[in-house]
């Protein structure tokens, strides 16, 4: 068995579309065409000095050279739990209701594996993000899209879908 051949996960996934974007905007500059990338996101001027300076300021600290908790700082924890009070009131338990993840990315994927078995359906608006679809194929789902379309019933295509 070479390397890759067991990679079943990584087989169900379909092409990545921000390489495929990426893919055609080399293509189209290397025809001459102008390219304006309002791709990825990606920011095209220098990060605010006042922000360096307090990222060399935390780096400095010993304190901030450890593992956070796993499940996250506990202010921000707590914070996150105000916030929603505040905007929603709803209430969350910051111990056992909030998480900190890296990101939404990692957030979406780590619940993807949490809720995710093999053959569970899961519906996702298209178009939408990789990760939306990714994570859950990766968990072993069966993705099915919903296309968003200014002349359809969402809901009506929701239970065709299903």
């Amino acid at each position: 068995m070479g390397i890759g051949d067991g990679f079943y996960r990584i087989k169900r996934l379909p092409p990545y579309v921000f390489a495929q974007v990426q893919s055609l905007k080399l293509e189209a500059r290397q025809h001459g065409e102008d390219i304006i990338d309002f791709g990825m996101g990606n920011p095209d001027q220098p990060t605010p000095s006042h922000i360096v300076e307090k990222m060399i300021e935390a780096a400095r600290k010993g304190k901030n050279h450890r593992y956070s908790a796993s499940r996250g700082i506990t202010k921000l924890r707590h914070a996150i739990a105000g916030w929603y009070k505040r905007n929603y009131d709803v209430d969350l338990d910051p111990e056992t209701e909030t998480i900190v993840t890296i990101g939404s990315k990692e957030g979406l994927a780590h619940l993807a594996l949490a809720l995710i078995g093999p053959g569970d359906v899961v519906l996702t608006p298209t178009p939408t993000y990789p990760i939306h679809m990714y994570s859950f194929i990766i968990a072993g789902g069966e993705v099915r899209g919903i296309e968003l379309r200014p002349d359809s019933d969402f809901f009506d295509d929701l239970q065709r879908v299903y």
